[in-house]
C-alpha cells in the first residue's frame, strides 16, 4: 500500500530544505570610513588586517557608492532598497524637532521583514538612525532582536548618550551597558551568532558599528599603539585611525566567531560604509574630491567587500558600479528569494559569480536634504548616467559636470565658464538634468515628516 505525504506535511519538509540550503547573512556596514581608510588601498599609516582579510577572502568592490553623503539616507537605502527619499528619508533623522529631515514610510517593506517572513532569524547589532519611535524601530520593522543605539551619534562613546538622552535599547526596552560602543557592538554580535549557530533556521546579522564616526573616541591604547608606530602621524589623524583600527579588531572577532562556530562557510558577508569619511575629524578619502556631506566622490564613494566561501572567488576585484541600495536584491538573488514588491536596486549577484551585469544605462541618483545656513531645508543632489555626473552641491551654486571615466577626482567642470542658457549645449546635460526632474517630481508626492499628532 503506497502511503504519500499531506500537502502540510510535504510544505514543512519542502521549507526545511530550502532553510537548511540557504547562507546565513551577516551585513556589516560602517559609520564614516572613508574610501581610503583602509589598509588594502591606503598602505601609509593604517592598518586594518581583518578588512583586508574579508579582501583576499571574497570580492572587493573599487567603485561603490553610498546612496547618500549622510547617516540615516544611506540606511533606508540599505534597509528598502529603494532610493531613500521615495521611502520617505530624505536627510538625517535627529531627536531635534526642528533639526530632523525624514521618516521612514511605515508602508514601506525592509529587508529584515522579507527574510524574517522567508524563514531567517533576523537581528540588528548597533546603530539603528532611522527612527526614534513606534512604528520605526527596529522591533517594528522585522527584526526579531535588535540591541544597540537607536540616536543618531553618540555624544560619548562610554556613556552611550545624545543630547541627555539613553538611547541603547534591547528590544523595545531601555539599557545602560558599560563599556566602549564599538566593544559593545563586537561582543553583542559574537554572542548573537553563538546563539543563531544552534538555531535550524539560517541567520540575518545586520551589524552597524557607530565608528569611526565622531566623536573620535578611541581607547587611549590604541592610540598610543598609531603614534608610536606612525611617527610624524598628526594627532587627529592618529585618533581617526585608532578608532577604525579598535573597530577592525572587533570585526575580526566577529569573522573569528563565525568560524568557531562552523557557519563561516556558509555565511554570505557584505561590508560596506554608509558614505565617505569626514576630512575635518582626520578621515581620508584619497584622492577623491572633498567628503562626507557632500555629493562629490569624496562623500559618495566607499570600501566596499562581499565574502562567501566557495561561492566567491578569493582576492578577487572587479569595477562594476554598484549603490547601496543595490544590497537587498543581491542578497534576495542569493538567498533564492523571491520579492516582487518596490525596487530600485539592481543586484550585483552575478557579478560575485564573474558576470557581468550592464549598468551603463541605469541613473544613479543621490541626494540629500538638510538644515542650517548651508541648506535651509534645501536638497543637494547629484546623477551619473555612464561616465557623466551632474551636481549640484549646494542650493545656492551652479550646477557641475564631470566626465567620472576620465577625471575620477572632479578637476574639469565641464560647464566651467558657460550661462545658464548654455548647458543644454553641452553633450549629455539634457539628459541628466532631465532624469533630475523626474526624481524631484517622484520624491515629492512622499511624506518625509511623521503625521501630526
Amino acid at each position: 500500500m503506497k502511503r504519500f505525504l499531506s500537502f502540510t506535511a510535504f510544505l514543512c519538509l519542502a521549507t526545511a530544505y530550502l532553510q537548511a540550503n540557504r547562507p546565513n547573512v551577516l551585513i556589516i556596514f560602517t559609520d564614516d570610513q572613508g574610501y581610503f581608510d583602509v589598509s588594502y588601498y591606503n598602505k601609509k599609516d593604517i592598518e586594518t588586517p581583518a578588512i583586508d582579510a574579508l579582501a583576499d577572502a571574497g570580492m572587493r568592490f573599487d567603485n561603490f557608492y553610498a546612496n547618500c553623503p549622510v547617516c540615516s539616507p544611506s540606511r533606508a537605502a540599505l534597509l528598502t532598497g529603494r532610493q531613500q527619499d521615495l521611502v520617505g528619508v530624505q536627510g538625517v533623522i535627529r531627536d531635534l524637532e526642528l533639526n530632523t529631515w525624514g521618516y521612514w514610510d511605515p508602508n514601506s517593506t525592509s529587508i529584515a521583514t522579507v527574510m524574517k517572513r522567508n524563514g531567517y532569524h533576523t537581528a540588528l547589532v548597533g546603530k539603528w538612525h532611522l527612527g526614534l519611535e513606534s512604528p520605526n524601530l527596529p522591533s517594528d520593522r522585522g527584526f526579531t532582536h535588535f540591541k544597540g543605539f537607536i540616536g543618531d551619534m553618540m555624544d560619548d562613546y562610554y556613556h552611550h548618550r545624545r543630547h541627555g538622552h539613553n538611547f541603547m535599547r534591547l528590544n523595545y526596552g531601555e539599557i545602560d551597558p558599560e563599556g566602549h560602543a564599538t566593544d559593545l557592538f563586537s561582543q553583542w554580535a559574537v554572542d548573537y551568532i553563538g546563539d543563531a549557530s544552534e538555531r535550524e533556521e539560517p541567520f540575518f546579522l545586520y551589524l552597524a558599528y557607530n565608528a569611526p564616526h565622531s566623536p573620535i573616541q578611541p581607547p587611549e591604547e590604541w592610540v598610543e599603539k598609531v603614534m608610536k608606530r606612525e611617527p610624524g602621524i598628526t594627532e587627529k589623524r592618529a585618533k581617526l585611525v585608532a578608532l577604525t583600527e579598535h573597530m577592525d579588531y572587533g570585526i575580526g572577532q566577529v569573522i573569528q566567531s563565525l568560524k568557531d562556530n562552523d557557519v563561516y562557510e556558509n555565511t554570505l558577508i557584505i561590508f560596506t560604509s554608509d558614505n565617505g569619511g569626514s576630512l575635518r575629524f582626520g578621515s581620508d578619502n584619497g584622492p577623491l574630491r572633498d567628503q562626507k556631506g557632500t555629493v562629490y566622490e569624496g562623500g559618495l564613494r566607499v570600501p566596499a567587500v562581499v565574502v562567501w566561501d566557495g561561492k566567491v572567488k578569493a582576492g578577487s576585484k572587479n569595477s562594476h558600479t554598484a549603490m547601496t541600495m543595490d544590497v537587498f536584491p543581491t542578497i534576495m538573488e542569493a538567498c533564492g528569494i523571491d520579492w516582487d514588491g518596490p525596487i530600485d536596486g539592481v543586484s550585483f549577484a552575478p557579478v560575485l559569480e564573474g558576470k557581468r551585469v550592464d549598468v551603463s544605462d541605469r541613473a544613479m541618483i543621490f541626494s540629500r536634504r538638510e538644515g542650517g545656513i548651508a541648506y535651509n531645508g534645501k536638497t543637494i543632489e547629484a546623477v551619473r548616467i555612464g561616465d557623466y555626473k551632474l551636481l549640484h552641491n549646494s542650493p545656492y551654486e551652479s550646477f557641475e559636470m564631470y566626465n567620472i571615466e576620465k577625471d575620477p577626482y572632479e578637476k574639469n567642470n565641464l560647464l566651467e565658464g558657460k550661462t545658464i542658457n548654455e548647458y543644454p549645449r553641452v553633450p549629455h546635460f539634457t539628459e541628466l538634468r532631465s532624469r533630475l526632474a523626474l526624481h524631484y517630481q517622484q520624491r515629492g508626492s512622499i511624506p518625509w515628516q511623521p503625521p501630526v499628532k
